[in-house]
């Protein structure tokens, strides 16, 4: 059955400095939870902003890149494993966002967040379900958000080949697991997420000597034909 259409979501707040704010990162066991808070300018619309998970990757990095030009303000906030596992990831996440809220250049009057409940702060807020598709300025934090994870993510695949990072985005799928199982965890594994504790239990902490050896190993009749 396809999900319920939510109606077009009317704001109380009808002023220029509204700020929406997303996250990215909940649920991997790897890397930042990262956050975004966008104001948008509407002397500058932006046309395609929908839900980041909706978008194609180029086209992501298209609307990133006029989102970044054309905004009134935009800021980045984000909590690291080590903060997560010390707070939790709820706890991580909101102030993640109040890191967005806080780096924007331009004070919101209001800000809209999307999800169910908003961070304890001092700004007039309100949730906004599904509001990465209904909001105009969260779809533009979710857009930020996702494009600055993804490349995190890039990144920690050149650094730890043989995780699958560029694909899963550190999500814990089969491929992830299997790898985590078998080469061990990284320094940005997240140790309080079950799937990680269980591998540090059982293979340990990444060895990068080991790995070297693994990929560098070769079937026993790899060369026998030659000669």
């Amino acid at each position: 059955m396809a999900a319920k259409e939510l109606p077009p979501f009317e704001c109380r707040y009808q002023g220029r400095l509204l700020a929406g704010v997303d996250e990215v990162g909940r649920g991997p066991l790897v890397g930042a939870v990262v956050t975004a808070a966008v104001i948008l300018d509407p002397e500058r619309p932006i046309a395609g902003l929908a839900d980041s998970k909706k978008l194609t990757e180029k086209k992501r990095a298209k609307l990133y890149d006029e989102i970044i030009e054309k905004a009134a303000a935009w800021s980045l906030g984000r909590c690291e494993p080590e903060e997560i596992d010390r707070l939790n990831i709820y706890q991580a996440t909101m102030l993640a966002m109040q890191r967005a809220v806080d780096g924007l250049s331009i004070a919101p009057e209001y800000v809209l967040v999307d999800g169910n409940r908003c961070p304890k702060w001092n700004w007039p807020s309100e949730p906004v379900v599904k509001g990465d598709g209904r909001v105009e300025a969260i779809s533009a934090a979710s857009i930020i958000a996702k494009v600055t994870r993804d490349r995190e993510m890039d990144a920690l695949e050149e650094k730890y080949p043989g995780f699958g990072f560029a694909k899963h985005k550190g999500y814990p799928t089969p491929v992830h697991q299997e790898a985590l199982m078998r080469l061990g965890a990284i320094p940005e594994h997240r140790r309080s997420f079950k799937p990680v504790q269980v591998a540090i239990e059982t293979v340990g902490l990444f060895r990068p000597e080991e790995a070297v050896s693994e990929a560098l190993s070769f079937p026993a009749d790899l060369f026998e034909d030659i000669g």
